[in-house]
């Protein structure tokens, strides 16, 4: 926006006002300023509500899991049971009442927090219901996928050389 128009929506005084000039702080003074927001932030968290709480977490924890799926390349740090266990550790709940509140055995919520099964089907909806519609199922069957994805590709030499055997014909096309 040019400065003639903005002078004929504000006055001059209203600009010099919203105008923010940097500010050069010594260490000293740096270090008060970084005291008094950690002290700000401190008091504001205190007078959250436990459901203002949990939804910061929720939402922190759908961001994760969106960069996670709408990554490039699979990152090996996350997989679809690490932002389960996530879940779980943030709605501060014992893997067993967990188990029966989504109506699974224990020991396959166990197999899927340590990434020794993939979900089932059904699994993306029962925890998209379990959110109350706060993690959608698309976010869980997306971060599966993502899993999958990763697997292939950490594996697909010795796929390839494992299905040849079955590829009996082809195109004669390399694109």
């Amino acid at each position: 926006m040019s400065y003639k128009k903005l002078l004929q929506e504000h006055s001059p005084k209203d600009l010099a006002e919203s105008f923010v000039f940097p500010l050069k702080l010594s260490a000293k003074q740096q270090k008060t300023a970084d005291l008094q927001l950690t002290e700000a932030r401190q008091k504001a968290r205190e007078k959250m509500t436990d459901a203002e709480k949990l939804t910061g977490r929720l939402m922190g924890l759908k961001f994760q899991m969106e960069g996670y799926f709408r990554a490039e390349k699979p990152n090996n740090e996350y997989s679809f049971g690490y932002f389960l266990k996530l879940y779980i550790e943030l709605l501060d709940m014992k893997r067993r009442g967990f188990a029966e509140q989504i109506g699974i055995d224990e020991t396959l919520l166990s197999q899927l927090v340590n990434q020794r099964r993939t979900p089932p089907e059904y699994m993306p909806i029962r925890l998209e219901l379990h959110s109350n519609n706060s993690i959608p199922a698309e976010y869980w069957f997306r971060v599966s996928e993502k899993d999958r994805e990763g697997a292939m590709l950490l594996n697909k030499a010795a796929m390839r050389k494992k299905e040849m055997k079955y590829v009996t014909g082809g195109i004669s096309i390399h694109l």
